[in-house]
């Protein structure tokens, strides 16, 4: 793909950061392991970098570009590859597709709109094989945590909730034109074999781990007590309920936060719906 094609200045609006390091791109692309068969869908392209090494493996690759010069320069590239121009948050996945297809996603995301890009796809994790991101490290470390460590957060736990999270390896600034001023991290997500969670619960566990990291250093207990949750008919959880909800799922009611893990949270949305 020539340079030539593409506008020659990063769009600050678009949060743009184009990866440019050979090495770097080599890497991504043999984490990836592209198989000719995949159904491959690339969140903003960019200008090509990875797109290239990818298509030399592929039979067909849809790319959702926002960006209408990139998406112009992109679509008349190549004939394997099928640009679309739009938001991928405006994207359902279904959409693309009428065989219930299980898409591998590859995104080097925009920093300022990760996470709701990630969520966005979490919610149609049914429909997703695998997922490969590059992101603000940062953003990476608080995906991955575990319980107990200091970047274990709401992000944390909702996020493993729907995938296994694992970081393959970190990106410094200069491999991207503009360099940014942080580094990255590039990850794998595998959507988890069995869901921890029916849609039914889905909206309480929502709420507790919200309600929970919202004062998060406060006992778990007096973190949930006096919230409303959405099956209690806007009366507010009791204390003594708390208490006893902790102690059902074989939790100490002196436990915050952070010292749960995604299966404890879980198991606390099951426990709140079964007793209301």
């Amino acid at each position: 793909m020539a340079n030539s094609r593409f506008p020659p200045h990063a769009r600050k609006r678009f949060s743009q950061n184009f990866l440019h390091d050979p090495a770097v791109i080599q890497k991504i692309v043999a984490a990836i392991a592209p198989q000719s068969s995949d159904h491959m869908l690339e969140i903003g392209p960019g200008r090509g970098a990875i797109t290239q090494k990818l298509l030399a493996h592929l039979d067909q690759l849809t790319a959702i570009e926002i960006d209408r010069d990139l998406a112009s320069a992109l679509s008349s590239a190549e004939q394997k590859l099928n640009v679309i121009q739009n938001d991928i948050l405006n994207i359902q996945l279904d959409d693309l597709d009428d065989n219930q297809t299980q898409w591998r996603v590859v995104g080097n995301l925009p920093y300022n709109v990760s996470s709701p890009i990630l969520f966005h796809l979490f919610q149609q994790i049914d429909v997703v094989k695998d997922i490969y991101i590059m992101l603000q490290k940062e953003v990476g470390d608080r995906l991955a945590a575990a319980p107990g460590s200091k970047t274990y957060g709401r992000l944390s736990v909702m996020a493993q909730s729907y995938v296994s999270v694992e970081k393959l390896f970190d990106i410094g600034p200069g491999a991207f034109q503009p360099a940014p001023k942080v580094k990255s991290t590039f990850l794998q997500l595998t959507p988890l074999p069995e869901s921890l969670l029916s849609k039914e619960h889905r909206l309480l566990f929502d709420q507790i781990v919200r309600f929970a990291f919202q004062q998060r250093r406060k006992t778990l207990v007096n973190a949930l007590a006096n919230q409303i949750f959405p099956n209690m008919h806007d009366q507010p959880l009791e204390k003594a309920f708390a208490k006893n909800m902790l102690q059902q799922c074989g939790l100490d009611e002196q436990c915050r936060a952070e010292q749960l893990s995604v299966n404890d949270f879980a198991q606390l949305a099951h426990q709140l719906r079964q007793s209301c």
